[in-house]
């Protein structure tokens, strides 16, 4: 199946709602299983730090909640982009739904971020090239969630939207690459996808399942509210077609 093909096959909304439908217990099922485990990891068996002591612990709720801020904010620009592209609204339903759980998920990774860095460098808050980047982002979620509502045209709000979120992705690599671009207090990454990972099993064991649990828990309550915004379209395009019968039978 060719890539437009299979943009076109999955751009049904029915067809998507089905598919998630099936999904939805599986999503349910994984994100208590995991998040479970891994909190009972992270907390009970899992040690401290040698440096960081207790604290370390943050790390299991701050670092997946970063990687689920920047990669729900992918998503919605990659969405952005189809939608813009093959006219599909299925992609802007999508990163509407999907917006306001990566602000979330943003608000959190500030929160432990302070926290861990209150316990670490003795200080709340930085303007460094990391913490900054990740507050620009949170705004940018914001301003896309404003910029879809502020017109009165959806169609319109949905374009200017989608365009803010696919100009806003420039800051994903900045947040990524920021603290080997330039001289940071922020940590470099521990994980990567080549190479050995800078951090003892005891620790990734139970980061690992937290980022699996959290991925399963945003895709259950990404359905739900893609579900919730094609509902909503549908009585409001049932209010207009009885709004326009109404009056035309005046």
């Amino acid at each position: 199946m060719k890539f437009e093909s299979m943009i076109h096959f999955l751009a049904n909304p029915a067809r998507f709602m089905r598919i998630g439908t099936r999904l939805l217990p599986w999503c349910w099922a994984l994100a208590a299983l995991c998040t479970g485990t891994g909190l009972w990891f992270a907390f009970v068996v899992s040690p401290p730090d040698y440096q960081q002591g207790e604290s370390v612990r943050i790390m299991y709720i701050h670092v997946p909640s970063a990687w689920l801020a920047l990669a729900i904010y992918s998503l919605i620009a990659a969405v952005s982009a189809m939608a813009l592209v093959w006219k599909h609204p299925l992609g802007f339903l999508i990163g509407r739904a999907a917006a306001p759980l990566g602000a979330g998920f943003t608000v959190i990774c500030l929160v432990t971020g302070a926290l861990w860095g209150q316990s670490s460098w003795g200080t709340w808050w930085v303007w460094d090239a990391r913490l900054t980047s990740v507050l620009i982002l949170f705004f940018l979620y914001l301003g896309y969630m404003a910029l879809g509502n502020a017109f009165d045209d959806l169609e319109r709000g949905n374009r200017a939207s989608a365009l803010l979120a696919i100009i806003g992705f420039v800051n994903i690599p900045i947040i990524k690459f920021s603290v080997d671009w330039w001289s940071t207090l922020h940590q470099p990454a521990s994980v990567l996808l080549t190479g050995e990972p800078a951090i003892h099993p005891s620790m990734l064991t139970p980061l690992a399942l937290m980022v699996v649990g959290l991925m399963a828990y945003f895709s259950a309550l990404l359905i739900l509210r893609v579900r919730a915004e094609i509902a909503g379209r549908k009585v409001q395009t049932l209010m207009m077609a009885g709004a326009m019968g109404s009056a035309g039978n005046s």
